[in-house]
């Protein structure tokens, strides 16, 4: 095994380093390093040093692929939030993005269920927010990676799977919102992970990982990883992918084994 686990020889990964690591966030870009990671992703930006994150990455040469933008706090799914203020938070975020090297995408949460509303109206208001928010997006060149969740881990949430989150994007209708493709969220929604991956991949803008059903690396449940991971290059979808899991035992080196293993054995 390489003393680089990090450094997968076909698929790039981005690693979560809000799961797979502790410390500043400085030292989490470091221990990404150390494992040969070529890329992070992380969570809020607003409660990061941002400029010291970023002078790590340049140095190793490393990006950062995304982060949440928003994410459980005020529901977008609310008809009662302004359009303007989730417009203005995103204008926010499109500026911090501009201090990660490569980070070109951040997530958007939908929010939970509010009682009184049916799902079509709560939808019908992500729909508004998202549309409020085009005209940044396409000013700034960023995309909003929208994300479904599922019920077992996020009972009570107001998006699952991959058809809602698909018709949420078309109403949009912009090549600057696309859908935050949870391969986890996926599986535990709605399976049929390759099949859907095709069917889906307009509307893809980033892809994200984590085994089934404990949500740690490839190889500790029930996916095929080697399988999805060829798929995903055969079809040309956005690269590096997230690994937004969480390391088995919190032995980050041995994660990151396994995922190299599972992304050797997808040549």
């Amino acid at each position: 095994m390489t003393d680089l686990p990090g450094r997968t020889p076909h698929t790039p990964i981005a690693v979560n380093i809000e799961m797979w690591f502790e410390g500043s966030f400085a030292e989490r870009i470091e221990q990404a390093a150390a494992l040969g990671f070529p890329a992070i992703e992380l969570w809020s930006w607003r409660d990061k040093d941002l400029a010291a994150g970023a002078g790590v990455l340049k140095r190793h040469g490393m990006i950062a692929t995304q982060f949440t933008a928003w994410g459980f706090g005020q529901q977008i799914n609310d008809p009662n939030f302004p359009k303007e203020d989730f417009a203005a938070e995103i204008a926010a975020a499109c500026d911090a993005a501009e201090l990660l090297p490569g980070c070109d995408r951040f997530c958007v949460v939908g929010g939970d269920d509010i009682p009184g509303l049916t799902k079509e109206q709560m939808h019908a208001s992500v729909i508004e927010k998202l549309r409020a928010a085009v005209p940044v997006l396409e000013a700034k060149r960023k995309m909003i990676i929208l994300e479904p969740m599922n019920p077992y881990n996020h009972p009570g949430h107001c998006l699952y799977g991959s058809a809602d989150g698909i018709a949420i994007c078309e109403a949009v209708g912009s090549p600057w919102v696309k859908l935050n493709w949870d391969l986890f969220h996926m599986q535990r929604y709605e399976g049929n992970l390759i099949d859907n991956l095709e069917k889906g991949k307009e509307w893809i803008g980033y892809v994200q990982f984590a085994d089934s059903p404990a949500r740690n690396e490839p190889g500790t449940g029930e996916i095929r990883y080697s399988e999805v991971f060829r798929k995903v290059r055969e079809l040309g979808l956005p690269l590096p992918l997230g690994a937004e899991c969480l390391p088995k035992g919190a032995d980050a080196r041995r994660a990151a084994e396994r995922l190299y293993q599972a992304d050797s054995e997808s040549a």
